[in-house]
């Protein structure tokens, strides 16, 4: 591949409007065209640009990367989901999960994994499926394995935060350019739509969230809709019976079939329309370092779907965007600073890691309280509750698509929680922890438990202790929302470059620290929309 870089236009960067919804249209094929050039990455490949992940901010950059002129290849260490199995689905359900469900797990290991105190985890194969359960010391981190990231399995809800709580968060970033530029364009490449609220009031689907909305109601607390990367539409077509049931089906965290709008059939359809994308899919970036004829060295293991490697390879790029996440960028940076690859890197590296505040709680219900027996599995309402100062929660109103009534309410709350913990290398076994701790989200707990004690006492009805382990009322020991570890303007500059080290961006959910005070996926994308303009502008 050529080397050479040309020339960029503020034109060439913003256009695309038309090549998206082309992309969009016929997303399948065209990034499938993409993946198959994966045996084009061999050893001893010069690139231009190489992004490791392809989850939201590496599907931004990988736009806006192909639109500017770069020829751009994109490293996942998951598949391309566009296969159907043996079933004639690409995905699994959440009531009949299998080998396509957990990445190299012989066991499921599921957000709620117990039901009546018992455990409903079953033996699966193992195979690289679309969601990771990656368990540190403290915590279980629930992350996408494919192209598109956790775009795959998150449940769509695409919450811009609050300006003041990310002018609080993120002080060194323009928040006017932000709200007035970056997150509109992040909710237009990502195809956020709206809820039709008079449909809502008498879709069966959200029986759930209308039974959730009013307790909350009557308890004086806020509930606010929120817009979503499903396509509402279909939806609602869904609900009438006349096209397949996907999000009605309780396709959710392993994968959705129809009507999401997951970044392979967005932001990264457009890059590969441009013709200039490669996606090399089950390659695992594990070393980077300076080159000696320039740029950076990057080794790869090819991996199979047993997660055995078939081969390594070693590519030269002239710049490295690290996007595999939260989790997945700061143990790279941190393995290559602890094994002097890296060794310049600013001890803040590695720091900054939270949980979004989530824990997760469900309140059993009386007899007449239904939430009925069809749920959809894209969450449609929250209970915003973030201006107590006392304990601010954005709580989500989530679905248990079980297939019959349970009268059962279940929330993912994200709460302000002001710990933070680090990623370190241990020497002897060359591996990456996580210093976070169960008990540092009793923070999490004690603000999520002002809101639904009070509900529980209004409405007479108590938590359920089943589902979370036994005798169990909160789900602390895990989080969707890994953020921070390379924060912006402490580890990175204030765009994403590494310094000491020209050539290496951060573009990914590291870049924030620990905390949003909503689902992060639109923030991140705006954020990278922000950085890789800057990007393209002064360093291309």
């Amino acid at each position: 591949m050529s080397s050479r870089h040309p020339a960029v236009s503020r034109r060439s960067l913003l256009k695309g409007g038309a090549v998206t919804a082309l992309a969009t249209a016929a997303g399948g094929t065209l990034l499938s065209r993409a993946t198959a050039a994966s045996a084009a990455l061999s050893s001893g490949d010069h690139v231009p640009a190489l992004i490791v992940g392809s989850g939201y901010g590496g599907a931004v950059t990988a736009l806006r990367l192909t639109q500017a002129g770069i020829a751009t290849t994109v490293v996942e260490m998951g598949m391309a989901w566009n296969t159907p199995g043996a079933d004639g689905k690409v995905f699994a359900n959440m009531l009949s999960p299998d080998h396509r469900s957990y990445w190299l797990r012989t066991e499921t290991d599921q957000p709620l994994g117990y039901f009546l105190g018992s455990s409903v985890n079953k033996a699966v194969e193992r195979y690289t499926g679309v969601l990771d359960a990656e368990k540190f010391a403290g915590i279980r981190v629930y992350q996408g394995r494919g192209v598109g990231g956790g775009s795959l399995v998150n449940g769509g809800m695409a919450v811009v935060p609050k300006r003041d709580y990310f002018q609080e968060i993120l002080p060194s970033v323009d928040a006017a350019a932000m709200y007035g530029t970056y997150f509109p364009r992040a909710n237009s490449t990502l195809g956020v739509n709206t809820y039709d609220a008079a449909w809502f009031e008498t879709a069966d689907c959200y029986q759930y969230a209308r039974t959730a909305r009013q307790q909350a109601q009557a308890s004086g607390f806020t509930t606010t809709f929120v817009p979503s990367v499903y396509d509402l539409d279909y939806m609602k077509r869904e609900q009438a019976g006349t096209v397949t049931r996907s999000a009605l089906d309780g396709e959710v965290i392993y994968g959705n079939n129809h009507g999401k709008k997951s970044l392979d059939k967005t932001y990264l359809a457009a890059a590969a329309a441009t013709g200039r994308l490669t996606v090399a899919t089950l390659h695992v970036v594990t070393a980077v370092e300076p080159a000696a004829a320039g740029g950076y060295t990057v080794t790869i293991d090819q991996i199979d779907t047993t997660g055995a490697t078939v081969a390594t390879k070693t590519v030269r790029a002239d710049r490295v965007f690290f996007a595999a996440g939260s989790v997945g960028t700061s143990k790279l940076l941190v393995k290559m600073r602890a094994l002097g690859k890296l060794p310049n890197l600013p001890d803040a590296v590695g720091q900054g890691w939270g949980n979004n505040g989530n824990v997760m709680v469900a309140r059993a219900l009386h007899l007449w309280d239904l939430t009925g027996a069809l749920q959809s599995g894209m969450p449609a309402l929250g209970i915003d509750n973030w201006n107590d100062p006392a304990g601010p929660v954005f709580a989500e109103i989530a679905p248990m698509p079980a297939g019959l009534e349970l009268w059962i309410s279940l929330y993912l709350a994200i709460t302000k929680n002001p710990n933070r913990a680090s990623f370190v290398h241990d020497s002897s076994t060359g591996k990456v922890d996580l210093t976070w701790q169960t008990a540092m989200n009793q923070p999490a707990i004690d603000a999520a438990k002002r809101v639904f004690d009070k509900i529980n006492s209004a409405e007479v009805t108590t938590y359920r202790t089943d589902l979370f382990g036994a005798n169990k009322i909160w789900g602390d020991d895990l989080t969707y929302h890994p953020l921070g570890g390379c924060v912006l303007g402490k580890a990175t500059d204030n765009y994403g470059r590494l310094p000491g080290y020209p050539g290496l961006y951060v573009m990914d959910g590291s870049l924030i620290p620990g905390n949003t005070g909503v689902n992060p996926f639109v923030t991140i994308t705006a954020l990278a929309e922000r950085n890789i303009e800057k990007i393209i502008t002064t360093d291309l």
